[in-house]
């Protein structure tokens, strides 16, 4: 069996075979007309017409006189019926192959067809082909689709190949983007704004993360990529804006898991003159949206549990459910309980435990076993440094979370308002911050001046594409086209390329 750099060399004789009979291999324009599907699905009103299709060819099949070709562009596959008799009147110059110039042709290829739509002696709708222009040479050959592609590292290296060769991958990333697509039509039915906002920033802030860290040229310093989108779109509430929300990238410089990746795309909503209870009511609401648009359902099968979103979800308080878990009060507590009951629970040891660590790493594992849908409300102040605190008992906070299947899938406030209460609690997270905890917020001393010249009341909430990895029941590395993976020249590059 040849090896790859063998079967590139034998594509590049070809290409240069190409290039003696005066075709340009990677010309700039196709001429296409129709995409394959719309063949397929109006071969009644195109029967007998001419058209033009294009993509990249999955399969050969020469018999002496004739030749079929499957051809794929993004809608489908089609076939290609050429006959030598129809190859009159070829031209080199405008990339057009005789019929005996088949054999320069490779899978992997993309080329352009002209011709009549027609159906086969086997009934197989196809474009009977006049002429046949390259599009562009390849010089791999591609996996073989009926083994398809199959080990996990080459296929998250080389998504390129992954979503060429397995069809389920390939719809998964059209349903990403469906995901978001839905996301917008939600917001603007409801009368949001989508803001662009900075992906770098002075003081990065509105979520306990460790954040990467840059430097500006242009200023002589040093800035940080956003953890979170939340503080400039509520600077953006305080700046006369009523309903705003963002989707793009964040970035936390953390751990890798079936959950997690450094760099994700997330999205956050900001309501002026909403609270906490008509959130968990619209985040319901663009649930159901999004499931209803993207899938056509609400009923999913997602880490083994059964979830239906269309159910009347559940409202739960965080201290009872903590306290029915561990039988632990955390209003009264202390690090020695604390780490018992996470090292009976086998539960994860946070690097600086504190005592506030260590509850939300209690409820990190008590969730686990919740399928959902579920909204868990009442978070303590003191795991809420950026949430307004309940008027019925300071020690908690208007905080919600929907919870699915073992895991918390959303955040959501009414917001902090009052700037005295805010500077005070951005105070106390810089004092751990300063006694090491990576993890602590920052003081934003901006950020407070700007609750000095008034917010209105307002619900906040963000979640990440982890709801679409969930919707999909696929980890996270699975979920996004490319992840970021330790990099590396395997040997057959270096070989090739000489490096």
């Amino acid at each position: 069996m040849a090896t790859l750099k063998e079967y590139r060399d034998i594509r590049i004789e070809k290409l240069n075979k190409l290039k003696e009979l005066g075709v340009n291999p990677y010309p700039a324009q196709s001429h296409r007309t129709h995409l394959n599907n719309e063949i397929t699905e109006n071969f009644s009103e195109l029967e007998g017409k001419e058209v033009v299709v294009a993509g990249r060819v999955f399969s050969i099949r020469s018999h002496n006189v004739l030749c079929f070709i499957d051809l794929k562009d993004a809608s489908g596959k089609i076939q290609l019926y050429l006959k030598q008799d129809n190859f009159q009147k070829q031209d080199y110059k405008n990339g057009e192959l005789k019929f005996e110039d088949i054999n320069l042709l490779d899978t992997g290829d993309f080329i352009e067809g002209y011709g009549k739509v027609t159906k086969t002696k086997t009934g197989q709708i196809s474009v009977e082909v006049e002429k046949l222009r390259i599009l562009t040479k390849s010089l791999r050959p591609l996996p073989d689709s009926h083994t398809g592609f199959k080990d996990k590292e080459s296929r998250l290296r080389k998504r390129y190949i992954d979503t060429n060769i397995n069809e389920d991958v390939y719809q998964r990333f059209v349903r990403r983007a469906k995901f978001w697509e839905a996301h917008r039509e939600f917001f603007k039915e409801k009368g949001f704004l989508e803001m662009n906002i900075p992906v770098l920033e002075n003081t990065p802030g509105g979520a306990d993360a460790n954040p990467f860290v840059t430097h500006m040229d242009a200023l002589d310093q040093d800035f940080y990529l956003r953890i979170s989108q939340e503080l400039y779109l509520k600077r953006l509430i305080g700046g006369g804006y009523e309903k705003v929300y963002e989707i793009g990238p964040r970035f936390r410089n953390e751990g890798l898991s079936d959950e997690h990746l450094p760099e994700h795309i997330a999205m956050e909503f900001y309501w002026a003159y909403a609270n906490h209870e008509q959130g968990m009511k619209f985040v319901i609401d663009l649930f159901r949206y999004v499931a209803d648009k993207v899938y056509g359902t609400q009923q999913f099968k997602i880490r083994g549990f059964d979830v239906d979103l269309s159910k009347e979800w559940e409202i739960v308080d965080y201290s009872d459910l903590i306290k029915k878990t561990y039988n632990i009060d955390v209003f009264n507590t202390n690090l020695e309980e604390i780490t018992k009951a996470l090292k009976d629970n086998n539960a994860e040891l946070p690097k600086k435990l504190t005592v506030e660590r260590g509850i939300d790493h209690l409820w990190k594992e008590a969730r686990k076993k919740i399928a959902g849908p579920m909204m868990i409300v009442n978070e303590p102040k003191m795991l809420s440094p950026l949430a307004k605190e309940n008027p019925e008992n300071p020690k908690l906070t208007l905080r919600f979370h929907p919870i699915i299947a073992g895991s918390e899938l959303g955040n959501g406030f009414s917001e902090l308002n009052d700037p005295i209460d805010q500077f005070e609690r951005f105070k106390e997270q810089q004092g751990k911050r300063d006694e090491g905890d990576a993890e602590a917020q920052f003081m934003d001393v901006d950020f407070v001046e700007m609750l000095e010249y008034g917010m209105p009341p307002t619900c906040g909430y963000g979640h990440s594409e982890r709801v679409f990895w969930f919707l999909e029941d696929v980890t996270a590395r699975e979920g996004v086209p490319f992840t970021q993976l330790r990099h590396e020249v395997d040997e057959i590059n270096k070989e090739i390329y000489g490096l």
